[in-house]
C-alpha cells in the first residue's frame, strides 16, 4: 500500500479525487479524514496534514520570561514537538499498511520541511519503507498524473535549510522579545516583539517616517488655463510648471487675454508594454490595490491552488515555461463566462508570444489552471478574475497611443495640453486594472483661436516621501533580501497585530516603534540592518544547496546574536527608561475634555482589570470615560458629528470600527437597547433555571 502526504485537508481530498477518477472513499481515524482509493492494481492512502505537525521550541524549564537568563536562552537546544497530535497517531496507525511512501505537500522549502517531519514520524514505526517526492506547480489531473508518473527523492537539504530558519527565526525571536518586554516592563498579551526580519522591516517604515517628518515643505504656485473649442473645453498648464516666486506667477495671470493661439501640435505614438506574468510580489502588489490586506490575498491564493484553480501561488519566477501548453490552457478557460469573447479573441491570434519577466528555477509564475465549478466567494473571485485576466494580458499585444502635445500662447504666455488616445487597446482590453486612461484633446490645429473660459492660480507645498503601503513595502523587502515570498505578508500582518503599525492603504508607525527602532539603534544598530538578515537568507541558500551544514548556519547565527546582545544588556537601564517613557506617550490619547485641565486622557486599568480613560492629572482631576475591553485603539483627528466628542479607531483583528468617547452619545442608542436585551434575556433565563 502506497501513503501520500499532502499538506492540507482540501489539497489531500483533491489529490486523492484526481488521481482516483472521483473514485475513493473518506475515512476517518478519531476525527481526522484520510482518503483511500485504488489504481493500476495499487492501493493507496492520502493523509492530509494541517501545515506543520510538529513546533520548534525551548525545553520547559526556558517557558518563564523572568528570570531566565537570556544569553542562556541563545545557547538552549531547540526541540521538534509533536503540535498536531492526532494527525501524528492517524500517521502512526496507517504505518503497519504501507510499503512505500509519496511526499505530496507543496513543493518548496516549507513543503520540503513539512513532508521531513511525516518522514520522520513514520520512520518510528516503520523504517524499511521506500520514500519518494511528487512535486507539481498545481493541483489538475494533468500535473498529478505528470509528478505520480516520475516521482524524485525528497531533497532534505532544502528541508534543512527551512529548519534553520525556523529555529534561527524562533532563537532570535524570543530572546530580543523577552529582552525588550522585560526592560519596559511590558509582559502578559501586552509584550514588545521583535524578530529578525521584523525588526529590520519596522525600520524602513519608521526610518521613512522621520525622512516625512524632517522634509522641508516649499510652498510653489502653477497657473492653469480653461480653453474652449466648438464647445469642447480642455485644460492647458504653463510651460513653466511649477514657480518657486508667487510674483511671478501672479504676472502671468495679470497677462489673461480673452483668447489663445496653437501655435503648434506634435503628435508620436508610444508603446505601453503589456504587463509580466505575476510572481509573488506583483500579484500581492496588485492585489492590495483592490483593497485586500497582503496577508488576505494571500490566504485566498492559498485556497485557490489548493482548489485546484490557479498555480502555485509561491514563486518568484515570471516566466512561462516552454513546457506550458498556452493555448490548451485557454481552451480550457474559456468556458467561465467572463472572459468567454477575450478567449477568443487570443485565440484568433495565430501565434500565442506571452510577455515575460525575470526568470528563476521556481514554480512557473501564477496563472489560472481551471473553472471554478462552484460558486466561490466575492473575494475568491475578485482574486481569481484578476489572475485570469492578468494571464491573458501577458499573451495579448501591447498597447499603442497616441501622444498629441499642443503648445499654445495667450498673450506671450506659453501654455501646453497634452492628450493621449488608445490607437490600439492591446493587453488593456484585457486587464482593466491599469491606471493608463485615455486623455481626451478636442481636434486642434496650428493658428486655431482658442477662447479662454478660466485662468486659475494654484497654491500648493512639496509632498514629503509617500508612507509605506503594503504593497511598496512588500518590493521594498523583496529588495532587500528582507524575508521571503512566503513570510513577507506574513511579517506585515505581525506589525499590524503587535500594534506598531496602523492605517491600511498608507502604512503609519505608532510611537512604540519609534522607541524601539530608536533604542536598538542606538544602542546596537545591527538588530535593525536589512543586511544582517539578507546575509543569513544567504547563509539557508547554501544550505539548500548542499554547500553548508544546517547546524553550522544556526551556530553562526547564534554568535552573531550573543554579540548583539552583550550590547543590549549593558544598555539595558537606558533602553528601559526610553522605552517606558514612549509607552507611557502612546497611552496617551487626547487632552482632558475638563477645559480647565491641562492633562491627557490616557489609557488606565482598574482594579478589576478593566481599562479605561483617565486623567493624567488625577487626582486633582477624575475625569473617566469607558473604552471597549478589547482591540487596539488609534486616535483619529475628527469629532463625533452629533456629540462632537473626539472620535476613535478600534482595530480588532481583521474588524475596525470608529466611535466617539461620549457613552450617552445618541450614536450608541441601538447598541445600548441590544445590551438591555441581552442583560434582559440572561437574567429570565437564569430566573428560569432557579
Amino acid at each position: 500500500m502506497i501513503l501520500i502526504i499532502a499538506e492540507k485537508e482540501i489539497a489531500g481530498r483533491r489529490i486523492a479525487e484526481l488521481l482516483s477518477d472521483d473514485n475513493f472513499r473518506t475515512e476517518k481515524h478519531r476525527s481526522k479524514p484520510y482518503f483511500i482509493f485504488s489504481k493500476e492494481s495499487k492501493e493507496y492512502i492520502v493523509v492530509p496534514l494541517k501545515g506543520h505537525i510538529k513546533d520548534v521550541d525551548f525545553p520547559s524549564r526556558y517557558s518563564a520570561w523572568i528570570g531566565t537568563d537570556l544569553k542562556g536562552l541563545i545557547k538552549a537546544e531547540i526541540l521538534y514537538e509533536n503540535k498536531e497530535e492526532e494527525i501524528i497517531a492517524l500517521l502512526k496507525y496507517v504505518c503497519p499498511q504501507i510499503d512505500s511512501l509519496v511526499i505530496a505537500t507543496d513543493a518548496d522549502r516549507e513543503g520540503e520541511s513539512i513532508g521531513l517531519e511525516a518522514i520522520t514520524v513514520i520512520n518510528e514505526k516503520n523504517q524499511g519503507i521506500i520514500i519518494k517526492r511528487a512535486l507539481f506547480s498545481a493541483i489538475t489531473k494533468q500535473d498529478l498524473d505528470e509528478a505520480f508518473s516520475s516521482l524524485s527523492n525528497v531533497d532534505y537539504a532544502l528541508a534543512n535549510s527551512a529548519d534553520a530558519r525556523r529555529e534561527i527565526d524562533l532563537m532570535w525571536g524570543a530572546v530580543l522579545t523577552r529582552y525588550l518586554s522585560i526592560v519596559s516592563n511590558r509582559l502578559g498579551s501586552e509584550f514588545i516583539s521583535a524578530g529578525r526580519v521584523q525588526s529590520p522591516t519596522l525600520a524602513l517604515i519608521v526610518d521613512r517616517e522621520k525622512e516625512r517628518i524632517a522634509f522641508n515643505t516649499q510652498k510653489y504656485w502653477e497657473v492653469f488655463a480653461e480653453f474652449d473649442k466648438n464647445a469642447e473645453r480642455f485644460i492647458a498648464s504653463h510651460k513653466n510648471g511649477r514657480f518657486w516666486d508667487k510674483e511671478k506667477a501672479e504676472a502671468v495671470m495679470k497677462k489673461r487675454a480673452d483668447f489663445g493661439t496653437v501655435k503648434e501640435v506634435k503628435k508620436s505614438k508610444k508603446i505601453l508594454k503589456r504587463p509580466e506574468p505575476f510572481n509573488t510580489t506583483s500579484f500581492l502588489t496588485a492585489a492590495i490595490v483592490l483593497g485586500l490586506t497582503a496577508s488576505k490575498a494571500m490566504s485566498l491564493a492559498e485556497d485557490l491552488y489548493q482548489r485546484g484553480l490557479i498555480s502555485y501561488p509561491r514563486t518568484d519566477n515570471a516566466e512561462y515555461p516552454a513546457s506550458l501548453n498556452l493555448r490548451k490552457l485557454l481552451e480550457n478557460l474559456s468556458s467561465y463566462g467572463p472572459v468567454h469573447k477575450d478567449i477568443n479573441k487570443l485565440l484568433a491570434q495565430q501565434q500565442l508570444i506571452p510577455s515575460k519577466g525575470k526568470p528563476s528555477k521556481d514554480h512557473p509564475p501564477i496563472h489560472p489552471v481551471a473553472v471554478p465549478k462552484e460558486e466561490l466567494s466575492s473575494y475568491h473571485m475578485k482574486v481569481y478574475e484578476l489572475v485570469v485576466r492578468r494571464f491573458l494580458a501577458t499573451l495579448a499585444k501591447d498597447a499603442l497611443v497616441e501622444v498629441v502635445k499642443v503648445d499654445i500662447d495667450m498673450n506671450t504666455e506659453p501654455f501646453v495640453a497634452t492628450g493621449q488616445t488608445f490607437i490600439e487597446l492591446g493587453w488593456k482590453e484585457f486587464y482593466p486594472y491599469s491606471a493608463a486612461n485615455e486623455i481626451n484633446l478636442p481636434n486642434l490645429s496650428e493658428g486655431d483661436r482658442l477662447k479662454l473660459i478660466d485662468l486659475k492660480l494654484s497654491e500648493s507645498e512639496t509632498k514629503p516621501p509617500a508612507r509605506y503601503s503594503q504593497g511598496s513595502l512588500i518590493k521594498e523587502m523583496a529588495a532587500r533580501n528582507l524575508g521571503t515570498k512566503s513570510t513577507r505578508h506574513e511579517i506585515i500582518q505581525k506589525l499590524y497585530s503587535r500594534n506598531y503599525i496602523s492605517g491600511l492603504k498608507s502604512i503609519i508607525p505608532n510611537k512604540i516603534a519609534f522607541a524601539v527602532v530608536d533604542s536598538l539603534e542606538k544602542y546596537d544598530g545591527m538588530v535593525l540592518k536589512s543586511e544582517m538578515t539578507a546575509g543569513l537568507e544567504k547563509e539557508m541558500d547554501l544550505i539548500a544547496a548542499g554547500k553548508k551544514s544546517k547546524p553550522d548556519v544556526v551556530a553562526d547565527s547564534r554568535k552573531m546574536l550573543d554579540t548583539i546582545m552583550d550590547e543590549l544588556l549593558k544598555n539595558k537601564d537606558k533602553i528601559s527608561q526610553s522605552l517606558r517613557q514612549a509607552l507611557l506617550e502612546d497611552s496617551k490619547l487626547i487632552k482632558c475634555l475638563d477645559r480647565n485641565c491641562t492633562g491627557m486622557l490616557m489609557i488606565r486599568k482598574g482594579f478589576s482589570g478593566k481599562r479605561f480613560l483617565g486623567c493624567t492629572s488625577y487626582p486633582r482631576c477624575r475625569v473617566t470615560l469607558p473604552l471597549p475591553q478589547q482591540g487596539d485603539i488609534v486616535p483619529l483627528d475628527d469629532k463625533c458629528p452629533i456629540c462632537e466628542f473626539p472620535n476613535i479607531k478600534i482595530l480588532n483583528g481583521r474588524r475596525s470600527f470608529k466611535m466617539c468617547l461620549n457613552p450617552n452619545c445618541a450614536s450608541k442608542e441601538e447598541w445600548r437597547n441590544k445590551s438591555k436585551a441581552k442583560y434582559a434575556k440572561k437574567k429570565e433565563s437564569e430566573t428560569k433555571e432557579a
